[in-house]
């Protein structure tokens, strides 16, 4: 039986991205370890089979001494597991696990680029320094011997190896995390004051603030009720404090509803969901949002162009673009039957391209082309 890892930086990535392909592989066969830092969801990773093992590492730190001691305790639970293959997901698991799987000794890795990040989203000259340094192990980290990378968007595959941080033959494309369809389904449309909704953690990189701009602006003229709906991410440099939300609260500009267990009856409470990202791998709650059936306001960039076809599923408008996103998410309060139709198409682009059943296979099949095929189901 072929034993493999899944990294991440968090409990909570691991649970809410990875617990089916975790599922799956048990399913198939492997022995599946997950392996992150201890946190709130650490419970519920016990739920999904597999065992965990904690890892901890900062996501915030800097200082060498603390960074090579991460990398030194991952390698220990690398040799301890003995694992065929790893698979990291995240900037400091995909460089720092590549690296303890050096120092192991492991014959194959994965690793996910789930999106170029903060460093490669923001420019100054401390930006631009530490994204030279990343590049660095970045390159150093991908070109293992035998190790595969996955990338969940074109664009990204192609800046990678254009900055010669991979080669062409490890590339592999799969869209994203994959969505339960079954869970996440379409339902009829809630009647009343039109629901408008921003999913994802309270970071500026998400573009909460032209969320915010956009429900000034809408609020004087149109009926629509603007909620964000996520947890606050101190560990993020482009997080956003609690005090600033409270404060948009207070002027009546939106609800602030916090981490939701049950986001598919937040997305099917919902009529329309808006991510206005500088950025993205491919965004699950766009994905998420489109198998519930709902039309999408998102911006023309890497990741959610993947998940929203202008005027089919949504409407792409230009990032930091206040007055074109406000314009995209009146045109969709004011207009019920494009809603539903652009709801019904999204929904179909989901099941032909990122339910858990089509990503989870497509996973499989780059272990398969790590592993070779005598792993496979304990062969």
């Amino acid at each position: 039986m072929a034993k493999i890892l899944l990294v991440a930086n968090t409990d909570w990535y691991l649970v809410h991205f990875r617990s089916a392909l975790a599922k799956f592989l048990v399913s198939e066969g492997f022995d599946v370890v997950m392996v992150s830092p201890a946190g709130p969801f650490v419970e519920s990773l016990g739920e999904t089979g597999p065992r965990w093992v904690r890892w901890e590492v900062g996501r915030r730190t800097m200082a060498p001494w603390t960074e090579i001691a991460a990398v030194i305790r991952l390698a220990q639970i690398y040799r301890h597991e003995q694992p065929d293959l790893v698979h990291h997901f995240t900037v400091k698991p995909v460089i720092y696990g590549s690296l303890a799987a050096r120092l192991a000794g492991v014959p194959d890795l994965v690793n996910s680029i789930t999106g170029l990040g903060y460093l490669f989203l923001q420019d100054n000259r401390l930006i631009r320094m530490l994204r030279s340094l990343v590049s660095l192990l970045y390159r150093y980290a991908l070109q293992y011997h035998h190790g595969q990378v996955i990338f969940e968007n074109q664009f990204d595959s192609h800046a990678f190896q254009q900055l010669k941080l991979v080669r062409p033959d490890q590339c592999h494309l799969i869209e994203g995390a994959g969505v339960d369809s079954n869970i996440y389904h379409p339902a009829p449309e809630p009647a009343g004051t039109p629901r408008v909704i921003l999913p994802g953690r309270m970071l500026w990189d998400k573009g909460v603030g032209l969320f915010v701009e956009a429900a000034r602006l809408l609020q004087p003229r149109l009926a629509a009720r603007f909620e964000l709906v996520g947890n606050l991410d101190p560990g993020n440099p482009a997080a956003i404090k609690e005090e600033t939300i409270r404060q948009w609260e207070k002027e009546g500009l939106l609800a602030w509803c916090g981490f939701q267990e049950d986001m598919a009856q937040v997305y099917q409470q919902s009529h329309i969901v808006v991510l206005p990202s500088s950025g993205e791998g491919l965004p699950t709650a766009l994905i998420e949002a489109a198998a519930c059936g709902k039309p999408i306001v998102t911006t023309d960039v890497p990741g959610c162009r993947d998940v929203v076809a202008d005027g089919v599923n949504g409407i792409l408008v230009p990032p930091q673009d206040p007055a074109a996103l406000t314009a995209a998410i009146e045109r969709l309060v004011v207009d019920a039957q494009l809603r539903q139709s652009m709801g019904a198409r999204g929904r179909e682009i989901v099941m032909t391209r990122f339910t858990n059943e089509i990503v989870n296979r497509e996973t499989l099949e780059v272990y398969q082309k790590a592993l070779g095929q005598q792993h496979y189901k304990g062969e």
